[in-house]
């Protein structure tokens, strides 16, 4: 029997609760996000700065979550009122869920995680996410002024805008490479030795390499090969849980993922709801996966294949499988990495 583990935002839900939530508390806190996320993909999948990983952007912004009144009941409120499922993922998560091991592996904080639990029912032992707790921290006047200060120069830093072409620094103009190196200073120099920089020194975001090792750790627990691992996710928390899958020779599939989780997928899905996943799963735990090989589907709300192998072919398939995710989700969330 197969196992099957499940990205949360994107494949299940539509939110990005922690860009929501920066959105609610922080002034401009959308934007703020924006400048911290493109900071993460820099960091994670240009730089590959050492211990860090894509998804700290999780930890990025808990300072200034807290330096502007953030707290644990604040972020479980916002989560259970603002929490929205991707149309069909409830009835197709509950029928799954009877018939095969079934996770959720999450880069969220927890208490969107149990918001879920509370809408669907699906079983917390099964989730694994973000622990985070807002309260942990107090923050000093004196303190609070350092972290305004580094808020406001991020803020006045122009838009950061990562070349989808650029593999390594040098690849980026100087004024960009500046503002980068600027802001690497302020958090992992400035912010990293204050009090709230707990949040950056012990919250260990689940994305990245920690989303692969939580799939070999089901994979131990269960007793069940990675080859007969299952992985759906879109963005660049999920590349290395879907490149550990696809090279284990399961089923990894980006679903109306963006160009990271695309390159690292061998199979994806687009569609406006949760049927298309739905159906590839049936098939795959009914025919296994040389069955998916076989299964095409393609009309004008859903599709579903193999990435392609040739460099123009794929460009053109991001190109759609991004528009389809902005559409989905919204262009706000679908423009982040």
């Amino acid at each position: 029997m197969p196992f099957l583990a499940f990205d949360c935002e994107g494949p299940i839900t539509l939110n990005d609760n922690a860009f929501e939530f920066c959105s609610s508390v922080i002034p401009q806190g959308g934007r703020f996000f924006k400048q911290v996320s493109r900071f993460d993909d820099y960091l994670a999948d240009i730089k590959k700065r050492e211990n860090y990983k894509a998804g700290d952007t999780l930890k990025l912004i808990l300072p200034f979550l807290k330096l502007f009144g953030a707290t644990n009941r604040s972020l479980e409120e916002f989560s259970e009122r603002t929490l929205v499922l991707l149309p069909k993922m409830d009835e197709i998560l509950s029928k799954l869920i009877k018939i095969a091991p079934v996770y959720i592996v999450s880069t969220s904080y927890k208490p969107y995680l149990v918001a879920l639990r509370k809408r669907i029912g699906f079983p917390l032992e099964n989730v694994y996410c973000t622990e985070v707790d807002l309260d942990a921290v107090k923050i000093s006047p004196a303190e609070a002024k350092i972290l305004t200060e580094v808020y406001e120069k991020i803020l006045g830093f122009p838009d950061i805008e990562i070349p989808a072409t650029a593999k390594i620094p040098e690849d980026l103009p100087g004024n960009l490479r500046e503002i980068l190196d600027e802001m690497e200073y302020l958090f992992f120099e400035k912010v990293w030795n204050l009090d709230s920089g707990f949040f950056l020194r012990e919250v260990n975001p689940i994305g990245g390499k920690e989303k692969a090792k939580v799939l070999e750790e089901i994979s131990r627990e269960l007793n069940i090969s990675l080859s007969e691992g299952f992985y759906c996710g879109d963005s660049i928390t999920d590349t290395d849980a879907l490149s550990l899958i696809k090279e284990a020779r399961g089923v990894s599939i980006s679903f109306n993922g963006n160009r990271y989780a695309l390159r690292s997928a061998e199979f994806y899905a687009l569609g406006y709801d949760g049927e298309v996943i739905g159906e590839v799963v049936l098939s795959f735990l009914d025919n296994g996966k040389d069955g998916l090989y076989r299964f095409r589907l393609k009309d004008e709300r859903k599709e579903f294949g193999l990435v392609p192998g040739d460099e123009e072919e794929l460009s053109t398939l991001i190109s759609r499988s991004e528009n389809i995710r902005k559409r989905v989700r919204g262009l706000l969330i679908g423009e982040l990495g």
